[in-house]
């Protein structure tokens, strides 16, 4: 599974909570921005899609499916 930058952020987080503290609000800051960062992935995505395929046509593969297989829930 690949690791994003959000997920790489998260990590480092946890290495250093343990000498200077990360409170609960980071958690929430990170989760919103693991959110935000699937949201812009998927939207990238469609765009994409939608450049390569004809309008009458369904993208072949569900976004949301393939997101979670590559980048996990």
């Amino acid at each position: 599974m690949k690791k994003t930058a959000v997920e790489w952020l998260e990590k480092e987080f946890i290495k250093i909570e343990s000498t200077v503290g990360v409170y609960g609000v980071m958690y929430e800051l990170i989760e919103r921005a693991k959110e935000m960062e699937k949201e812009q992935t998927l939207e990238f995505i469609r765009n994409t899609v939608r450049k390569i395929l004809d309008e009458d046509r369904q993208a072949p593969f569900n976004l949301e499916q393939y997101y979670n297989e590559t980048y996990g829930k």
